[in-house]
Protein backbone atom coordinates (compact mmCIF):
# COMPACT_ATOMS: atom_id res chain seq x y z
CA UNK A 1 0.00 0.00 0.00
CA UNK A 2 1.86 3.53 -0.73
CA UNK A 3 0.89 6.69 1.07
CA UNK A 4 -0.59 7.93 -2.53
CA UNK A 5 -3.09 5.87 -2.39
CA UNK A 6 -3.55 6.22 1.55
CA UNK A 7 -3.87 10.38 0.64
CA UNK A 8 -6.46 9.94 -1.99
CA UNK A 9 -8.91 7.55 -0.05
CA UNK A 10 -8.30 9.40 3.37
CA UNK A 11 -11.44 11.29 4.41
CA UNK A 12 -13.93 9.59 2.21
CA UNK A 13 -17.55 8.06 3.62
CA UNK A 14 -17.35 4.80 3.49
CA UNK A 15 -18.56 3.46 0.61
CA UNK A 16 -22.02 1.71 0.56
CA UNK A 17 -22.19 -1.81 0.27
CA UNK A 18 -23.30 -1.98 -3.69
CA UNK A 19 -19.93 -0.30 -3.75
CA UNK A 20 -17.57 -2.76 -1.97
CA UNK A 21 -16.92 -4.82 -5.12
CA UNK A 22 -15.70 -1.90 -7.18
CA UNK A 23 -13.74 -0.70 -4.76
CA UNK A 24 -11.46 -3.92 -4.46
CA UNK A 25 -11.17 -3.86 -7.98
CA UNK A 26 -10.22 -0.45 -8.42
CA UNK A 27 -7.64 -0.21 -5.32
CA UNK A 28 -6.54 -4.07 -5.84
CA UNK A 29 -3.34 -3.32 -8.28
CA UNK A 30 -1.95 -0.31 -5.21
CA UNK A 31 -2.38 -3.35 -2.42
CA UNK A 32 0.19 -5.61 -0.85
CA UNK A 33 -0.43 -9.15 -1.57
CA UNK A 34 -1.14 -10.18 1.96
CA UNK A 35 -3.96 -7.17 1.47
CA UNK A 36 -5.19 -8.15 -1.80
CA UNK A 37 -5.63 -11.57 -0.47
CA UNK A 38 -8.28 -10.71 2.37
CA UNK A 39 -9.54 -7.94 -0.25
CA UNK A 40 -10.47 -11.01 -2.69
CA UNK A 41 -12.00 -13.22 -0.11
CA UNK A 42 -14.50 -10.30 1.20
CA UNK A 43 -15.11 -9.66 -2.55
CA UNK A 44 -15.87 -12.58 -3.83
CA UNK A 45 -17.78 -14.02 -1.01
CA UNK A 46 -19.48 -11.38 1.32
CA UNK A 47 -21.85 -13.88 3.10
CA UNK A 48 -19.26 -15.80 4.47
CA UNK A 49 -16.83 -13.34 5.50
CA UNK A 50 -19.52 -11.35 7.11
CA UNK A 51 -20.08 -13.99 9.85
CA UNK A 52 -16.14 -14.03 10.42
CA UNK A 53 -14.26 -12.04 13.04
CA UNK A 54 -11.23 -10.64 12.64
CA UNK A 55 -9.53 -13.22 13.76
CA UNK A 56 -11.31 -15.82 11.25
CA UNK A 57 -10.95 -13.78 8.29
CA UNK A 58 -7.07 -13.42 9.11
CA UNK A 59 -7.11 -17.45 9.39
CA UNK A 60 -9.00 -18.05 6.46
CA UNK A 61 -6.65 -15.85 4.01
CA UNK A 62 -3.49 -16.75 5.72
CA UNK A 63 -2.43 -12.95 6.99
CA UNK A 64 -2.62 -11.23 9.82
CA UNK A 65 -5.47 -9.28 12.69
CA UNK A 66 -3.91 -6.41 11.36
CA UNK A 67 -3.63 -6.71 7.52
CA UNK A 68 -7.17 -7.64 8.10
CA UNK A 69 -7.87 -4.02 9.91
CA UNK A 70 -5.37 -2.10 7.36
CA UNK A 71 -7.46 -4.07 4.43
CA UNK A 72 -10.71 -2.49 5.73
CA UNK A 73 -9.55 0.88 6.31
CA UNK A 74 -8.12 1.15 2.90
CA UNK A 75 -11.24 0.21 1.13
CA UNK A 76 -13.05 3.32 3.34
CA UNK A 77 -14.26 1.70 6.61
CA UNK A 78 -13.44 3.33 10.10
CA UNK A 79 -12.59 -0.38 11.65
CA UNK A 80 -13.27 -4.05 10.47
CA UNK A 81 -16.72 -4.00 12.60
CA UNK A 82 -18.41 -1.50 9.73
CA UNK A 83 -16.45 -3.75 7.26
CA UNK A 84 -18.55 -6.44 8.17
CA UNK A 85 -21.77 -4.60 8.42
CA UNK A 86 -21.13 -3.93 4.80
CA UNK A 87 -20.72 -7.09 3.74
CA UNK A 88 -24.13 -8.37 5.28
CA UNK A 89 -25.78 -5.26 3.28
CA UNK A 90 -23.74 -6.78 -0.16
CA UNK A 91 -24.81 -10.46 0.38
CA UNK A 92 -28.40 -9.07 1.11
CA UNK A 93 -28.40 -7.17 -1.91
CA UNK A 94 -26.99 -10.02 -4.12
CA UNK A 95 -29.32 -12.32 -2.89
CA UNK A 96 -32.11 -10.28 -3.59
CA UNK A 97 -30.99 -9.17 -7.23
CA UNK A 98 -28.09 -11.50 -8.54
CA UNK A 99 -26.10 -10.93 -11.64
CA UNK A 100 -27.23 -13.73 -14.61
CA UNK A 101 -24.36 -16.50 -14.16
CA UNK A 102 -21.88 -15.55 -16.82
CA UNK A 103 -18.51 -15.22 -16.97
CA UNK A 104 -16.39 -12.43 -18.72
CA UNK A 105 -13.69 -15.22 -20.35
CA UNK A 106 -14.97 -15.77 -23.85
CA UNK A 107 -13.60 -18.67 -25.04
CA UNK A 108 -12.98 -19.68 -29.04
CA UNK A 109 -15.38 -21.90 -29.53
CA UNK A 110 -18.11 -19.56 -27.76
CA UNK A 111 -21.27 -19.44 -29.67
CA UNK A 112 -22.12 -15.59 -30.79
CA UNK A 113 -25.42 -15.80 -28.45
CA UNK A 114 -23.07 -16.51 -25.64
CA UNK A 115 -20.19 -13.65 -26.53
CA UNK A 116 -23.12 -11.35 -26.66
CA UNK A 117 -24.34 -11.99 -23.08
CA UNK A 118 -20.87 -12.02 -22.38
CA UNK A 119 -19.92 -8.86 -23.14
CA UNK A 120 -23.06 -7.62 -22.34
CA UNK A 121 -22.77 -8.05 -18.41
CA UNK A 122 -19.33 -7.45 -18.35
CA UNK A 123 -19.98 -4.02 -20.11
CA UNK A 124 -22.32 -2.83 -17.54
CA UNK A 125 -20.52 -4.69 -14.07
CA UNK A 126 -17.56 -2.03 -16.14
CA UNK A 127 -20.09 0.94 -16.19
CA UNK A 128 -21.29 0.21 -12.61
CA UNK A 129 -17.98 -0.19 -11.14
CA UNK A 130 -16.87 3.63 -13.08
CA UNK A 131 -19.95 4.88 -11.34
CA UNK A 132 -19.73 3.57 -8.36
CA UNK A 133 -15.98 4.90 -7.72
CA UNK A 134 -16.71 8.35 -9.61
CA UNK A 135 -15.14 10.75 -7.02
CA UNK A 136 -18.30 13.43 -7.63
CA UNK A 137 -16.28 16.03 -5.18
CA UNK A 138 -13.64 16.02 -8.27
CA UNK A 139 -15.52 15.38 -10.99
CA UNK A 140 -17.58 18.74 -10.22
CA UNK A 141 -13.59 20.65 -9.49
CA UNK A 142 -12.92 19.57 -12.89
CA UNK A 143 -16.42 20.87 -14.46
CA UNK A 144 -16.20 24.19 -13.27
CA UNK A 145 -12.40 24.27 -14.79
CA UNK A 146 -13.26 23.57 -17.92
CA UNK A 147 -16.04 25.78 -18.18
CA UNK A 148 -14.51 28.43 -17.70
CA UNK A 149 -11.06 27.35 -19.56
CA UNK A 150 -9.70 29.63 -22.42
CA UNK A 151 -8.36 26.47 -23.84
CA UNK A 152 -8.64 22.45 -23.46
CA UNK A 153 -6.05 20.04 -24.31
CA UNK A 154 -6.47 16.30 -24.52
CA UNK A 155 -4.22 13.64 -24.13
CA UNK A 156 -4.66 10.39 -24.96
CA UNK A 157 -2.46 7.51 -27.21
CA UNK A 158 -4.00 3.89 -28.33
CA UNK A 159 -7.85 3.41 -27.58
CA UNK A 160 -7.40 6.59 -25.20
CA UNK A 161 -6.65 8.78 -28.09
CA UNK A 162 -9.89 7.67 -29.39
CA UNK A 163 -11.74 9.10 -26.20
CA UNK A 164 -10.13 11.49 -26.47
CA UNK A 165 -11.56 12.84 -29.56
CA UNK A 166 -14.64 11.97 -28.78
CA UNK A 167 -14.53 14.56 -25.54
CA UNK A 168 -12.89 17.17 -27.52
CA UNK A 169 -15.17 17.13 -30.57
CA UNK A 170 -18.38 17.14 -27.75
CA UNK A 171 -16.72 20.26 -26.41
CA UNK A 172 -16.13 21.99 -29.38
CA UNK A 173 -20.14 21.40 -30.76
CA UNK A 174 -20.93 23.01 -27.55
CA UNK A 175 -18.40 26.18 -28.20
CA UNK A 176 -15.55 25.75 -26.20
CA UNK A 177 -11.73 25.62 -27.74
CA UNK A 178 -10.39 22.22 -27.26
CA UNK A 179 -8.31 20.18 -29.08
CA UNK A 180 -7.20 16.42 -28.29
CA UNK A 181 -3.66 15.75 -29.45
CA UNK A 182 -2.63 11.85 -30.47
CA UNK A 183 1.41 12.66 -31.88
CA UNK A 184 3.44 12.93 -28.61
CA UNK A 185 5.70 15.43 -29.82
CA UNK A 186 2.54 17.80 -31.02
CA UNK A 187 1.24 17.03 -27.47
CA UNK A 188 3.91 18.37 -25.78
CA UNK A 189 4.52 21.74 -27.91
CA UNK A 190 1.20 22.65 -27.42
CA UNK A 191 1.43 21.84 -23.81
CA UNK A 192 4.27 24.72 -23.78
CA UNK A 193 1.47 27.12 -24.86
CA UNK A 194 -0.85 26.76 -22.26
CA UNK A 195 -1.25 28.82 -18.85
CA UNK A 196 -3.48 29.71 -15.94
CA UNK A 197 -6.71 29.33 -16.74
CA UNK A 198 -6.85 26.64 -19.48
CA UNK A 199 -7.38 23.32 -18.71
CA UNK A 200 -5.24 19.86 -19.65
CA UNK A 201 -6.98 16.37 -19.86
CA UNK A 202 -4.94 13.52 -19.49
CA UNK A 203 -6.54 9.83 -20.50
CA UNK A 204 -4.75 6.75 -19.62
CA UNK A 205 -5.91 3.41 -18.07
CA UNK A 206 -2.16 2.61 -17.05
CA UNK A 207 -1.46 5.63 -15.58
CA UNK A 208 1.58 5.39 -16.63
CA UNK A 209 1.73 5.65 -20.30
CA UNK A 210 4.72 8.34 -20.84
CA UNK A 211 3.36 10.21 -24.21
CA UNK A 212 0.62 11.06 -22.11
CA UNK A 213 2.29 11.87 -19.05
CA UNK A 214 4.88 14.78 -20.23
CA UNK A 215 2.58 16.81 -21.98
CA UNK A 216 0.22 16.69 -18.92
CA UNK A 217 3.58 17.88 -16.71
CA UNK A 218 4.59 20.40 -18.89
CA UNK A 219 0.91 21.99 -18.48
CA UNK A 220 1.03 21.47 -14.78
CA UNK A 221 4.28 23.27 -14.61
CA UNK A 222 2.63 26.34 -17.13
CA UNK A 223 0.12 26.50 -14.82
CA UNK A 224 -2.59 24.84 -16.15
CA UNK A 225 -5.22 23.20 -14.70
CA UNK A 226 -4.55 19.58 -15.45
CA UNK A 227 -7.19 16.61 -15.08
CA UNK A 228 -6.13 12.96 -15.31
CA UNK A 229 -8.58 10.17 -16.05
CA UNK A 230 -7.05 6.70 -15.23
CA UNK A 231 -7.91 3.15 -14.03
CA UNK A 232 -4.58 3.53 -11.01
CA UNK A 233 -5.36 6.65 -8.83
CA UNK A 234 -1.92 5.87 -7.50
CA UNK A 235 -0.44 5.71 -11.01
CA UNK A 236 2.39 8.50 -12.29
CA UNK A 237 0.36 10.54 -14.21
CA UNK A 238 -1.97 11.57 -10.69
CA UNK A 239 1.42 13.44 -9.56
CA UNK A 240 0.55 15.79 -12.12
CA UNK A 241 -2.73 16.32 -11.79
CA UNK A 242 -4.94 18.45 -9.83
CA UNK A 243 -7.98 16.63 -10.00
CA UNK A 244 -7.99 12.86 -10.63
CA UNK A 245 -10.91 10.66 -12.15
CA UNK A 246 -10.95 6.80 -11.73
CA UNK A 247 -12.12 4.70 -13.74
CA UNK A 248 -12.50 0.98 -14.15
CA UNK A 249 -9.50 -1.56 -13.55
CA UNK A 250 -11.61 -4.93 -15.29
CA UNK A 251 -9.74 -8.18 -15.83
CA UNK A 252 -8.18 -8.86 -19.03
CA UNK A 253 -8.42 -12.38 -20.84
CA UNK A 254 -7.24 -13.53 -24.00
CA UNK A 255 -9.95 -12.44 -26.26
CA UNK A 256 -10.59 -9.25 -24.45
CA UNK A 257 -7.79 -7.01 -23.55
CA UNK A 258 -8.00 -4.12 -21.32
CA UNK A 259 -8.60 -1.62 -24.10
CA UNK A 260 -12.09 -2.52 -24.69
CA UNK A 261 -13.29 -2.33 -20.90
CA UNK A 262 -11.13 0.54 -20.30
CA UNK A 263 -12.54 2.50 -23.25
CA UNK A 264 -16.35 1.92 -21.84
CA UNK A 265 -15.55 3.23 -18.43
CA UNK A 266 -13.26 6.52 -19.88
CA UNK A 267 -16.46 7.32 -22.31
CA UNK A 268 -18.80 7.30 -19.27
CA UNK A 269 -16.28 9.52 -17.74
CA UNK A 270 -15.81 11.90 -20.23
CA UNK A 271 -19.53 11.87 -20.90
CA UNK A 272 -19.85 12.98 -16.91
CA UNK A 273 -17.55 15.85 -17.49
CA UNK A 274 -19.25 17.06 -20.86
CA UNK A 275 -22.76 16.90 -19.57
CA UNK A 276 -21.85 18.66 -16.53
CA UNK A 277 -20.05 21.56 -18.73
CA UNK A 278 -22.85 21.50 -20.83
CA UNK A 279 -25.03 22.25 -17.67
CA UNK A 280 -22.88 25.18 -15.97
CA UNK A 281 -22.60 26.83 -20.06
CA UNK A 282 -26.22 26.03 -20.93
CA UNK A 283 -27.12 29.59 -22.15
CA UNK A 284 -24.24 29.33 -24.48
CA UNK A 285 -24.19 25.46 -25.03
CA UNK A 286 -27.53 25.49 -26.21
CA UNK A 287 -27.05 27.94 -28.92
CA UNK A 288 -23.87 26.39 -30.51
CA UNK A 289 -24.94 23.06 -30.16
CA UNK A 290 -27.60 24.00 -32.16
CA UNK A 291 -25.90 25.91 -34.71
CA UNK A 292 -23.49 22.39 -35.37
CA UNK A 293 -26.91 20.56 -35.80
CA UNK A 294 -28.43 23.04 -38.76
CA UNK A 295 -24.79 23.10 -40.04
CA UNK A 296 -24.05 19.88 -40.46
CA UNK A 297 -28.39 18.88 -41.36
CA UNK A 298 -27.92 19.03 -45.16
CA UNK A 299 -25.39 16.14 -44.89
CA UNK A 300 -27.57 13.89 -42.96
CA UNK A 301 -30.82 15.04 -45.68
CA UNK A 302 -28.71 16.27 -48.78
CA UNK A 303 -32.31 17.04 -50.35
CA UNK A 304 -33.08 19.59 -48.25
CA UNK A 305 -30.50 22.21 -49.36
Amino acid sequence: MTQDVKEIFSGESPPAPAALAAKVRTLAPSMTRSMQLVAEAVAGDPAGCAALTVTGLAERTGTSEATVVRTARLLGYPGYRDLRLALAGLAAHQESGRAPAVTADIAVDDPIADVVAKLAHDEQQTLADTAAGLDTVQLGAAVAAASTARRIDVYGVGASSLVGQDLAQKLLRIGLIAHAHTDPHLAVTNAVQLRSGDVAIAITHSGSTGDVIEPLRVAFDRGATTIAITGRPDGPVTQYADHVLTTSTARESELRPAAMSSRTSQLLVVDCLFIGVAQRTYETAAPALAASYEALAHRHNPRTR
